[in-house]
């Protein structure tokens, strides 16, 4: 065997196979001849982690590994159906191949719970501690219909904490560390779904974090949640305060989720004291794009409103919204939140007198309207409270770290 066979068998072993690689050319007597060879100081990053990854993106990923294409299959079907946490308890593949993965870097790509937190109406609210000894929220919501099957909603955070800092949220209050990836959305609906031991059927964007802040991860999130866990769009709500330009491109992808603004005021002034990122994307602006939004999907914009109470929440506010709605065009639906009290807060809950009021006006006035049924106000309910109880800087680590992962508390 030449010198130059050598080195291409060599280059053709499980480690050249972990899809980081660089290349340089070796000079030979004849000719310079070009060769690929693992990068082994390149960074594992999330490409490494199976979670999140299509059932055809597992099928090459598999092919190479130089395993055959149903391999690919298998996989896709032990992340998603069968939900392994462990690249170790894939019993279905070779070993060979299973430590050809990990020698790789490639991971599952699950992290533990931290904490979780049982309601006396049934939502559980989890901490899921991510590989940086962050923590993010995550809810679940179950709602029994009369028939007595259960929907199992997932309340998925985005970011880890918040940048926009709207008034009466908790989760701006904890400050923003970073945006979460992909798999780090999705594994909060298997998480759920191991908690409850049963399928979540909505999903709703509605958790920690702007998800147009991090609309590249949301999107791809989106996407295995739909085709590989398979969420119909239809059950998919995305929600947003709004970002300049982010509605228009969401727009583009002709999604059948519903687009939820988070609007909590009838008028900009108003609105740029609940919501100070307001001033740079003024309400005109924000309902010109949810108008061009429903012309071009063909979905209506679901306009979640907070009453806090002596704020936004009098019948003069319902009246100005519902001529606002009216100005923009059809497609509207508004989703009424009585506020959840939060410490340290200077914000109130409405009384429910003011919110039938408000709910009334806007009926009156042809707008379709539901109120949120409020959930888990003894589970540390708003969204953010949890997780600042617990942190505001990662996790210590080692022995303190170790105790953490006892404490799982389900109360």
């Amino acid at each position: 065997m030449t010198r130059m066979a050598v080195f291409h068998q060599a280059c053709t072993a499980p480690l050249a196979r972990a899809m980081h690689f660089r290349t340089f050319s070796i000079a030979c007597s004849s000719s310079a001849v070009t060769v690929t060879v693992p990068s082994l100081n390149k960074k594992k990053e999330d490409s490494q982690v199976l979670l999140g990854m299509s059932e055809q993106d597992l099928q090459q990923l598999a092919l190479d590994f130089g395993q055959q294409n149903y391999r690919g299959k298998q996989l896709h079907h032990l992340l998603y159906k069968r939900k392994v946490k462990e690249i170790q308890d894939f019993s279905h593949l070779p070993l060979p191949f299973r430590n050809e993965l990990q020698e790789a870097g490639w991971k599952v790509g699950r992290s533990p719970i931290y904490k979780a937190v049982t309601a006396a109406d049934g939502t559980i609210k989890l901490l899921v501690k991510l590989e940086d000894n962050r923590l993010v929220e995550t809810v679940g919501i179950p709602v029994k219909d009369d028939k007595g099957s259960v929907r199992l909603t997932a309340c998925v955070s985005s970011q880890v904490g918040c940048p926009l800092r709207c008034s009466f949220c908790a989760t701006g209050k904890g400050g923003f560390s970073r945006n979460l990836k992909r798999h780090e959305i999705v594994e909060q609906v298997l998480a759920i779904e191991e908690v409850f031991k049963n399928r979540v059927t909505n999903v709703v964007f509605m958790g920690m974090g702007e998800p147009m802040l991090n609309m590249k991860e949301v999107l791809e999130a989106h996407r295995c949640l739909n085709k590989d866990i398979q969420i119909g769009q239809r059950m998919i709500t995305i929600s947003t305060v709004g970002v300049p330009n982010t509605i228009r491109k969401l727009a583009s992808y002709k999604l059948q989720s519903t687009l939820a603004i988070s609007l909590h005021a009838p008028n900009q002034k108003l609105r740029e004291k609940i919501v100070p990122s307001a001033k740079s994307y003024p309400l005109d602006a924000i309902m010109k794009d949810c108008r061009d939004y429903f012309l071009e999907t063909s979905r209506r914009v679901s306009f979640e409103y907070t009453l806090l109470a002596g704020v936004n929440d009098a019948v003069e506010h319902a009246k100005e919204l519902a001529e606002l709605l009216h100005e923009w065009g059809p497609g509207n639906h508004v989703n009424l939140i009585p506020f959840n009290p939060i410490e340290g807060s200077e914000y109130k809950r409405p009384y429910k007198k003011s919110v039938l009021a408000f709910s009334a006006a806007l009926e009156s006035r042809k707008i379709t309207v539901s109120v949120r049924q409020t959930r888990g106000l003894d589970a540390s309910a708003a969204c953010g409270q949890l997780r600042n109880e617990f942190q505001k800087i990662p996790l210590l680590s080692g022995a303190e770290d170790q105790q953490s992962q006892s404490e799982i508390v389900v109360a």
